[in-house]
């Protein structure tokens, strides 16, 4: 049977699509090649990545409208990996880390990473954040950065003074300056001029500039796609054994599963379309993580920027993401060399501004008027990400944020009526737990012991087994110390 449908006919939405994957396309160019640079790997390998979360997760069902590929968030987490393990086993880790996902998916685990306190990730973000900004000044002046989150801070100030007594340094820190600025002030260009992404606005100019002045400024090294394109080797696998190793996996698979469907549910909210089905798109963030693994490349989320791009682009379906992967593999392919170009400390300012982008001021002011416990869980999970590393970091904080839902989950409350005459009656209710057992025998010990005690615990919800030996062995002190045993009421 003849299939008599145009092309417009099958493909309602071509029109909206195809012009938002070039939009999308323009927006993740630098953005890919910046994270690529930051990372400590290879240009290249950030298209790659681009590439594959384009074409093969997009392809894939889960978020219709969500772009995947290499993400600032993940930046110093991959650096990480690559100083300790080197370039060739960051493969192994991202396709292990893609298995886990894709099995997280299949098991239907996907909808519990929104259980994930926000402030923990907005706190991840966070520090990340702090991490590439202090760590991209770097270059942003022509100077190697230091290793650890802290020496990247403290040491700024002496490389500023450094800088400016270095004419070559001040040229290069002239040209992230002007990037970072025209990222910042790109919001209120004309209406006309910012149909450009910014991004791809700020590099161009950058490149331009340099270009046409002869900057002493670096630009980046070009190897080629199929040059970088190395597939992890049989040995590489071997190191799995190791702890190290392992704990990174997991880091990687957990960090960028949370970041992944956090953006589809923030993606959700930009449009009416359908909605993200979670277990599915971790599955399919899974399978292009494996693809990225096999090829050597960065490991892919979910990109936030890249999908509010896509969306306010015009988006109508999964057509656009997988066309901007098409124009990502064109470029590679055809236009390569463009890339030795770009100039470093260009890259350096769009990802400084994309670092600045996850520091979530307002929230953070916002939650500390509201919701101190919040703002203190956001806070202290970017601190130890910057002082520590964002594994322990993170870790840190969902401790934290478990410590403080169970100290506000287990509130109780202890009311004594005395009518003068009598026995003394005390009531608890609430959830008793060991958390709040100082606030309690604290108010019992305090009850007169020359009277009569009946102690209610009918109304409490919850008694935990250190509460109850301690309520039961306050009792058999104040009866010993008293006229009369106490009472204990229980609920029947």
């Amino acid at each position: 049977m003849t299939d008599n449908r145009t092309p417009i006919s099958r493909f309602p939405h071509l029109k909206e699509d195809f012009a938002a994957s070039l939009v999308v396309f323009l927006v993740a160019l630098p953005l890919c090649v910046g994270v690529s640079v930051a990372s400590g790997a290879p240009a290249e390998l950030g298209l790659v990545t681009g590439i594959v979360g384009g074409i093969v997760t997009g392809l894939m069902r889960g978020s219709s409208l969500q772009v995947s590929g290499p993400a600032a968030g993940m930046t110093v987490l991959v650096f990480e990996a690559i100083k300790e393990f080197g370039l060739p086993a960051l493969g192994v880790i991202v396709l292990v880390a893609g298995l886990l996902q894709v099995s997280m998916g299949l098991l239907r685990l996907g909808r519990y990473f929104r259980a994930i306190s926000v402030s923990v990730v907005e706190g991840m973000l966070a520090g990340i954040g702090l991490v590439i900004i202090a760590g991209q000044l770097y270059p942003a002046m022509a100077t190697k950065a230091p290793d650890s989150g802290l020496d990247k801070i403290f040491q700024l100030p002496g490389a500023f003074w450094d800088a400016f007594g270095d004419t070559d340094a001040l040229a290069s820190l002239a040209v992230a300056a002007v990037t970072v600025a025209m990222l910042f002030l790109w919001k209120h260009a004309p209406a006309k001029v910012r149909t450009v992404p910014g991004p791809l606005a700020a590099v161009g100019l950058a490149t331009l500039a340099v270009f046409a002045l002869d900057l002493p400024v670096a630009t980046v090294e070009v190897k080629g796609l199929l040059g970088s394109i190395q597939p992890p080797p049989l040995s590489a696998f071997g190191e799995l054994a190791g702890v190290g190793m392992l704990g990174t996996v997991i880091a990687f698979t957990l960090i960028a599963s949370a970041e992944s469907l956090f953006s589809a549910a923030a993606v959700d909210r930009l449009h009416s379309g359908p909605r993200t089905e979670y277990n599915k798109e971790l599955v399919a963030q899974g399978a292009g993580n494996m693809v990225c693994g096999v090829l050597g490349a960065l490991p892919m989320t979910a990109v936030i920027v890249r999908s509010a791009a896509n969306v306010q682009a015009g988006a109508r379906t999964k057509a656009s993401r997988v066309l901007h992967g098409v124009w990502l593999l064109l470029f590679a392919a055809l236009l390569p060399d463009v890339l030795a170009y770009i100039p470093i400390p260009a890259l350096a300012g769009v990802l400084i501004h994309a670092g600045s982008k996850l520091i979530p001021v307002k929230s953070l002011a916002v939650l500390w008027r509201e919701h101190r416990g919040e703002a203190l869980v956001l806070a202290t999970t970017a601190v130890c990400i910057v002082a520590v590393s964002m594994f322990e970091g993170v870790l840190i904080g969902l401790a934290l944020a478990v410590v403080k839902t169970a100290w506000e989950a287990s509130h109780v409350k202890l009311e004594v009526v005395d009518k003068g005459a009598g026995p003394v009656e005390a009531h608890l209710s609430g959830n008793a737990t060991f958390l709040r057992l100082p606030k309690i025998l604290d108010s019992l010990e305090s009850l007169p012991q020359d009277r009569p005690v009946q102690l209610d615990l009918s109304g409490l919800h919850h008694l935990d087994h250190a509460c109850r030996t301690a309520l039961e062995n306050w009792a058999e002190r104040h009866s010993s110390a008293g006229t009369e045993p106490v009472k204990l009421v229980t609920a029947a």
